[in-house]
């Protein structure tokens, strides 16, 4: 019994595919020749490319040949980052500029001063639709800009301990005014043990009392006292007479 060779189911395609690309180069040099003797002058005005040719080369050689109109070009916007490269510190110097024109409470808390406010200070702070409010400083925030300076103050009001936030730059602020300075500076920057009983200063009240009589103009407690000498003295002279 002889065995047939077997079959080869690829070899049709392979030849369709030949003769696919057989005809599709025949039909592009009959083009080519039509196109030639249709219009001959292709051939010497347009010259074909050489064979190194790069139409990146080109373009740059065409660039600067005469009689060629110029292609406008317009510039760059100016860059905002040159112009301007620290548009936070600069909106900040400007409100400052605006809330405090002379300088006074930058100066007053201002890290560079060796007199400005520090924790254990007694502060009044004028407020312009309220009464003053005084107390002792317990915490000077400072975050990551000045304008945002706030104050901490601590004082009783009844035997009962009020703590109120006071932004320096605030439009509310009228003035802050330093009552008096601790003898002996803090270790912390932030008191918040005088919160305890046995740390707690107290009312503040009696020493902003005699700031404000000294600062309208003399010893007014001296004054007082004398008067209520006076008056005990004559008390005691009618009770003599008696």
């Amino acid at each position: 019994m002889s065995l047939s060779a077997p079959t080869r189911p690829l070899a049709c395609i392979k030849q369709a595919i030949r003769q696919c690309r057989l005809e599709r180069q025949q039909s592009r040099r009959y083009a080519a020749a039509a196109t030639e003797a249709q219009y001959p002058s292709l051939q010497t005005r347009y010259p074909p490319p050489t064979p190194g040719f790069r139409p990146s080369q080109a373009i740059k050689q065409n660039r600067f040949e005469t009689g060629m109109k110029k292609i406008p070009v317009v510039p760059p916007p100016r860059s905002t980052t040159k112009a301007c490269p620290d548009p936070i510190a600069i909106l900040t110097n400007t409100q400052i500029s605006v809330l405090d024109p002379t300088g006074a409470r930058t100066r007053l808390f201002s890290p560079l001063n060796p007199e400005r406010v520090q924790a254990g200070d007694i502060l009044l702070v004028r407020l312009r639709t309220g009464d003053p409010v005084s107390g002792t400083v317990l915490n000077i925030r400072q975050r990551n800009q000045p304008i945002d300076t706030a104050v901490l103050l601590r004082n009783q009001l009844t035997r009962v301990g009020v703590e109120m936030w006071f932004k320096v730059y605030s439009p509310n602020v009228e003035g802050i005014e330093v009552v008096q300075r601790r003898e002996k500076r803090a270790r912390r920057a932030k008191l918040y043990y005088m919160r305890q009983a046995r740390h707690d200063v107290g009312s503040v009240e009696g020493v902003v009392k005699q700031y404000l009589r000294q600062r309208s103009g003399g010893p007014m407690g001296s004054r007082d006292a004398k008067g209520r000498d006076a008056n005990a003295g004559r008390k005691n002279k009618k009770k003599g007479k008696k």
